[in-house]
């Protein structure tokens, strides 16, 4: 799987945006490369962020999901492990300050995995 560059540098933007609350998103694009982010109604705080998935649009491919931690921390947490086992199979996180080198990509299962910039 492989992600655009420029969408990393949008996902960091819109955490930093969010900050100290935590932003989700969830990835779509197309042939294996994750190009684009999809904006769902959510519910963010300091410490969580819901998404409503009952309100993804049908038909709509769906890679995983992106959201940030407002810690330095980009380990998944219970909650994260959960959502990552019930909806796609790439999941990034981002955490605090947001650069380049702050995030970190899991699978479904919660293993880090590596996602090629493009």
């Amino acid at each position: 799987m492989k992600m655009k560059k420029e969408l990393l540098k949008a996902i960091l933007e819109s955490a930093k945006s969010a900050y100290p609350y935590e932003f989700v998103a969830l990835l779509t694009g197309e042939k294996g490369i994750i190009s684009e982010l999809v904006f769902l109604p959510s519910i963010s705080g300091e410490e969580s962020a819901l998404i409503h998935l009952e309100m993804l649009p049908l038909g709509l491919r769906v890679y995983g999901t992106v959201h940030s931690h407002p810690s330095p921390c980009c380990e998944p947490s219970e909650e994260d492990f959960f959502l990552f086992t019930k909806f796609g199979k790439v999941h990034v996180i981002v955490c605090y300050p947001f650069t380049m080198k702050d995030w970190k990509c899991f699978d479904s299962n919660g293993e880090e995995i590596k996602l090629e910039l493009v």
